[in-house]
C-alpha cells in the first residue's frame, strides 16, 4: 500500500511525495501539475529534498518540457501543414475562423489569460482546429502513401491521442493523432509509413524494419530516432 503527502514548491508548484513499500530507492517524475517522488518506507524528509536539490536542475529542464505552456494573443504556431494564431476580437466569447492556409482564434477584448478556465478553453479550440484540419489532410495522404507502395487498410480516423502519433489494429484499422500536424512532413510521412507497414506485420520484429527500411531509402532507425526527439511547440 502506498501513502502520499505533498507540499508547495517554488519551482514545480508542489512535490508529492509517495511511500511505496516495494521501493527500493527514490525516484523522481515530473509531470505537468508537479514533481512526483516515489520513496521507500521510513524515509526521512530531509533526505528527499537533499536528493531533489540535488537533480533540480536536470529535472527543471524536463519539467520545463511537458508543464503547460501560457496561452495568450502572442501565441502562435507556425508547422509546415498548421498555422494557428490568436488575435483579439470585438465578440463576447472566443470564435474561430478558418481559412486555406491558417487558423485564427478571436480573443474576446477582456480575455483572462491567468484564469485556468479560459487556458483550457483555448486548448480544446486549438485541439479542435488541429483536429478539423487532420480530416481533411491526413486521410488522403494515408490513401495516397497506400495506393503507391501497395497496402491496403480498413479504415482511418483521427484522434487527439498525446501518447501516440499512430497505431493499427490487427484487423488493418488505422488511427492517427492530429498532432501529426505539427510534425515536418518527412517525419509526417515516416509515421503514416509506420503505420501501413503494421498492416503487414504487427510486431516491430526484423521483417518489419526490412519493410519500413525498404519505404523509407534506409532511414527507418534514423527517422525514429528524429522523431523521438521531436518536440511540437504545444
Amino acid at each position: 500500500m502506498a501513502t502520499q503527502r505533498s507540499f508547495p514548491d517554488p519551482d514545480f508548484g508542489q512535490i508529492i511525495i509517495r511511500t511505496r513499500i516495494t521501493a527500493k530507492n527514490i525516484s523522481m517524475r515530473t509531470k505537468s501539475d508537479g514533481l512526483y517522488v516515489t520513496v521507500p518506507p521510513r524515509c526521512l524528509s530531509s533526505k528527499i529534498l537533499a536528493v531533489v536539490d540535488e537533480y533540480r536542475p536536470r529535472l527543471l529542464e524536463k519539467w520545463e518540457k511537458v508543464v503547460p505552456q501560457t496561452l495568450n494573443l502572442d501565441f502562435r504556431l507556425d508547422a509546415p501543414c498548421f498555422r494557428l494564431r490568436m488575435e483579439q476580437g470585438s465578440f463576447s466569447r472566443f470564435t474561430i475562423r478558418h481559412e486555406e492556409e491558417s487558423t485564427t482564434i478571436f480573443c474576446p477584448p477582456h480575455a483572462d489569460f491567468s484564469q485556468k478556465a479560459t487556458q483550457e478553453l483555448l486548448r480544446n479550440a486549438i485541439v479542435r482546429a488541429l483536429k478539423r484540419s487532420a480530416k481533411n489532410y491526413l486521410p488522403p495522404l494515408l490513401n495516397e502513401l497506400a495506393s503507391h507502395y501497395g497496402f491496403t487498410y480498413k479504415r482511418v480516423k483521427i484522434t487527439g491521442s498525446k501518447s501516440r502519433w499512430g497505431s493499427c489494429s490487427a484487423t488493418g484499422s488505422i488511427n492517427l493523432s492530429c498532432y501529426l500536424m505539427l510534425l515536418p512532413p518527412h517525419l509526417m510521412d515516416y509515421v503514416l509509413l509506420h503505420e501501413l507497414t503494421h498492416t503487414r506485420e504487427m510486431n516491430h520484429g526484423p521483417k518489419f524494419w526490412t519493410i519500413l527500411d525498404e519505404l523509407t531509402e534506409g532511414k527507418s532507425h534514423t527517422l525514429r530516432a528524429e522523431l523521438k526527439k521531436f518536440r511540437t511547440s504545444f
